[in-house]
Order: structure tokens, then sequence, then C-alpha cells
């Protein structure tokens, strides 16, 4: 399965990743290790339609991606 980020829908606007994203795991996660066995997600750059850009983190829940922090 291809589960490298390409776009995305946060905040009620969309995203275009504009960078090429890194894998992250588990060093990151603010919760203790054992809540989060097999976690891992991206950091990656993304670009609004108004030209807004950030950083952000997200990791993947057993269901859904969910944004963990974004940086500006």
């Amino acid at each position: 399965m291809n589960d490298i980020p390409a776009r995305m829908f946060y905040a009620g606007r969309r995203w275009r990743v504009t960078d090429t994203p890194t894998r992250i795991r588990e060093s990151i996660w603010t919760a203790p290790l054992q809540d989060h066995r097999g976690l891992y997600g991206w950091r990656f750059q993304a670009t609004d339609e108004r030209g807004a850009s950030f950083v952000f983190d997200v990791y993947r829940s057993e269901h859904d991606w969910h944004v963990h922090r974004t940086y500006s």
C-alpha cells in the first residue's frame, strides 16, 4: 500500500504536499511508547490554495490519519 502523503484536507482547507515527506517513528510522539507500538507517520511541508505553507506531523491511527503538530 502506498501511503506517502500527496494532499490532505485540514482545518477547512485543501493542502498539497510541496516537499519530499519524511517517515517518522515513535521517537517524536509525546505519549508513552507502550501506547504507540507500531505507530508511524510523516513530516512534510504542505501549501494551501492561498499559498500559506506549514510543516505537518501526521500519524496513522487504526482507522484514519491525524495531524499531531504543525509548524509555521
